[in-house]
C-alpha cells in the first residue's frame, strides 16, 4: 500500500515509516500466533521483533509533521 505525503518533500520519510509499520504488523501477527500455540520462546523472539520495529517507525515519525503521522494512522495499516 502507499500513502501518498500530503508535502512531496516528505514522502521518503512517509514511505520508510509505512514500510517499518508493514513488518511491525507481521511480527505481530506471528508473536500472536506464537502465543496461541503456547509457544513461549518463539513469542518472546517476535515480541523482540516488535518493539525494534515499532521503535523504527516511531523514529521515522518523529522526524515528520503531525498532520503526515495522522495521515498515516488513519490508513489501514494502523
Amino acid at each position: 500500500m502507499k500513502i501518498v505525503a500530503v508535502n512531496k518533500k516528505h514522502q521518503a520519510k512517509v514511505n520508510r515509516a509505512i514500510c517499518w509499520l508493514i513488518k511491525h504488523n507481521e511480527a505481530n501477527d506471528m508473536r500472536d500466533i506464537a502465543d496461541n500455540n503456547d509457544d513461549e520462546k518463539m513469542h518472546e523472539k517476535y515480541d523482540r521483533i516488535c518493539q525494534k520495529t515499532f521503535d523504527k517507525y516511531e523514529s521515522y515519525t518523529s522526524e515528520l509533521p503531525k498532520r503526515e503521522v495522522a495521515q498515516i494512522e488513519n490508513s489501514i495499516l494502523y
